[in-house]
């Protein structure tokens, strides 16, 4: 037995055999910020094998208070390679991979089909439901938060249990960000070792299984809750899928919802500039067997649209999430 697994190796949970198993593992971590800086600590800490991080974002000084990987001399880096070198520096035997690009469907398949865990960090409902479609078509079991000021939650998806779209059908009206709602540090650390903590219970095969299991958690209130949603049922309603801007086709009728004042040019030249309210009362008319793409910048505002137009009898339409 190692010095560095000692600890973690005397619980019967783990064991020499545990530890082997994680040092065989891969975890897939999409989001290198406040989640998936705990995330990646605790994973490098205990022995996973292999982690490959994904995140397109770099550091910035108002990231530091809740993302505490990163130091002041990496302001400015791109967060997946600095996060890579600071975990080497925590534990040299672990493979990392670090990818500085947007997890999104051009790279989502053979991303998750590389893992034997994978980890929601990312804080994007676009990026969300786009890991439990991959994730649940490929019988990978994804781990899942969010966090808000001082709440969030964490749950155990797919991988036989079902999916996120199946306990959340449908995405909100509207969500707050950490930048307008804002958000405390440790709030984000516990949220984010939770899933450290359920993506370990699955590569160790913890029985019984913590798939199909919700943890909420009120860190002003000292309030915990948690349900099983094990017996969720999957939507029969075809899915309206997030994609990226390079599957756009030719044919494709691109619907740009964001405002003048938001977005005074769009990266799509023959997109028709209509915002959502405006949408959702319009009854407008395409060529027949054409796609509808909607935009905007999370993919609420996208998704909405879709609805109303789906209400409308469009049928073939997609969702792409700008970003910032």
């Amino acid at each position: 037995m190692s010095d560095r697994y000692a600890r973690q190796e005397i619980l019967p949970e783990v064991g020499a055999e545990g530890q082997r198993k994680l040092a065989t593992a891969t975890v897939l971590v999409v989001g290198a910020g406040g989640l998936g800086c705990a995330v990646l600590q605790y994973l490098t800490a205990a022995g996973v094998g292999s982690l490959i991080v994904v995140d397109p974002d770099r550091v910035e000084e108002s990231n530091l208070h809740r993302q505490p990987l990163y130091r002041m001399s990496d302001i400015g880096q791109p967060k997946a390679a600095a996060a890579r070198a600071a975990l080497a520096a925590l534990n040299p035997a672990i493979r990392i991979e670090a990818l500085c690009e947007r997890f999104s469907s051009v790279n989502a398949a053979h991303l998750v089909e590389a893992a034997n865990v994978v980890i929601d960090a990312a804080d994007s409902f676009a990026v969300t439901y786009l890991l439990s479609d991959t994730c649940q078509g490929a019988g990978k079991p994804l781990v899942s938060a969010s966090v808000l000021g001082l709440a969030g939650y964490v749950g155990a998806f797919c991988g036989g249990a079902p999916s996120y779209r199946a306990v959340f059908p449908e995405l909100p009206h509207s969500a707050g960000s950490c930048a307008e709602s804002g958000v405390l540090g440790t709030a984000v650390g516990v949220l984010g070792t939770l899933e450290a903590h359920l993506a370990l219970a699955l590569l160790l095969d913890w029985q019984p299984r913590v798939l199909g299991r919700m943890l909420s958690l009120d860190l002003r209130t000292l309030h915990v809750g948690g349900f099983s949603f094990a017996a969720a049922t999957e939507s029969r309603e075809p899915v309206i899928p997030f994609i990226a801007p390079a599957e756009l086709e030719s044919t494709d009728i691109i619907i740009d919802l964001r405002s003048p004042a938001e977005a005074p040019v769009s990266p799509f030249p023959s997109a028709l500039r209509i915002e959502v309210d405006a949408l959702e009362h319009a009854k407008l008319q395409f060529p027949g067997g054409a796609r509808v793409v909607l935009c905007c910048r999370s993919g609420l505002r996208a998704w909405r649209a879709a609805r109303a137009l789906r209400n409308q009898g469009h049928e073939k339409l997609a969702l792409i999430a700008l970003g910032d």
